[in-house]
């Protein structure tokens, strides 16, 4: 092969794809032609100037298939004074690579294309058809996931594997996330006679409160309970003016058994009950910005079973483990609902989006072995 595994990693981290700004589509080039070199079917699916996808294929043995996805994008570097080293190139120091993307997820995203190239020009046919998709844009909207659904590229896989960071233990449970806008109207009146007016702002502030408490009612064995919290508030004119106007901006970070549609039901009968109070006249509109379901693979899974099994044999935890932050399983799976989402990767899930961001290179290099058996 053109790279040994560490080599390519480091590679991949040399192009910057920063979510917003940097050009995706670079990266998805340059793995689609590390994939071509090593004989395996690859394609660069385009969105826009900047946005791309890569989708690779191993041909297996039946026609059933198993998707292995990872994105391409990274967050921003945050405050370069922050980073002991220049978070644009990776660095190799005591065992690990210091880059931003190195475990939030382009450790993931290079050993699966790794593992792919290495295997074809091996000679290696696996028993399912292996996707490899590259996806753009996850940290922000989920475009190429959604573009991977529109190019209806998936199909019905019998496996999604996520090489998201879990520190090489099995992510078995995903929060969903939801973004709420909320637009209040009510009437302002001097501030030295509140009760003549309606405060946009502190219904707001309550509604926010009642649906919190209502989420946190639920919870979940690995991920506890739902979050809720306010992101962005803005109202009032000056100190001694009840404000009539606000907009409130709510994060929601939901256990599977909670959907958007219950969310919203909850949150209507909480704005009912405010409404009622002012005789009608407080108006709110409700909008939702991102809605990523909760996704779980069930205990039993034979897929499951089959990484933990991998994972005892090279000394590894097989204790599953759940994860906060969204991926895009959270849209894939909403088109394949009966495909078991699998989140694994060789990323440290604690150090993602924080300056000083590494990857152990032993752990990465477990990964690509234990992706070789999993095939």
């Amino acid at each position: 092969m053109k790279y040994d595994a560490e080599t390519f990693l480091m590679e991949v981290l040399k192009i910057p794809t920063v979510n917003g700004k940097d050009n995706e589509k670079a990266l998805a080039v340059f793995l689609r032609d590390f994939l071509k070199d090593c004989n395996v079917s690859a394609v660069v699916q385009d969105i826009d100037s900047r946005h791309a996808n890569v989708v690779g294929v191993l041909e297996g043995k039946s026609k059933e298939t198993v998707i292995w996805n990872g994105h391409l994008d990274t967050v921003p570097y945050g405050k370069i004074g922050e980073w002991k080293t220049d978070p644009s190139v990776p660095s190799k120091k005591n065992g690990c690579i210091y880059a931003r993307g190195a475990s939030d997820m382009k450790s993931g995203l290079a050993a699966m294309a790794y593992v792919l190239g290495s295997m074809k020009e091996k000679g290696y046919v696996p028993s399912r058809t292996i996707y490899f998709c590259g996806t753009c844009d996850e940290e922000k909207n989920g475009m190429g996931a959604k573009h991977l659904l529109e190019a209806q590229t998936l199909g019905e896989p019998a496996l999604l594997l996520i090489g998201e960071p879990t520190g090489l233990q099995p992510g078995t449970a995903q929060k969903g996330c939801i973004w709420l806008q909320m637009k209040l109207q009510g009437r302002t009146s001097h501030g030295a006679y509140p009760e003549q007016g309606i405060n946009a702002v502190e219904y707001g502030i309550r509604i926010f409160q009642d649906l919190k408490t209502k989420l946190i009612e639920h919870s979940h064995g690995l991920l506890g309970s739902p979050t809720c919290q306010i992101t962005k508030a803005e109202g009032g004119i000056v100190p001694n003016m009840t404000p009539d106007a606000a907009e409130f901006m709510l994060d929601i970070r939901v256990i599977p058994g909670i959907t958007t549609q219950m969310v919203s039901e909850w949150l209507k009968k909480i704005i009912e009950g405010c409404r009622q109070e002012t005789d009608g006249e407080l108006d709110v509109e409700v909008h939702v910005q991102n809605d990523r379901q909760a996704i779980e693979i069930p205990a039993d899974s034979p897929w499951l079973k089959k990484l933990q099994w991998e994972l005892r044999l090279a000394g590894l935890s097989k204790e599953p483990i759940g994860i906060n932050y969204f991926t895009d399983a959270s849209i894939l799976a909403k088109e394949i609902p009966s495909t078991p989402v699998l989140l694994f990767g060789p990323g440290q899930p604690e150090m993602a989006h924080k300056p000083n961001e590494y990857v152990e290179i032993e752990k990465y290099l477990q990964y690509i072995r234990i992706l070789k058996r999993f095939l």
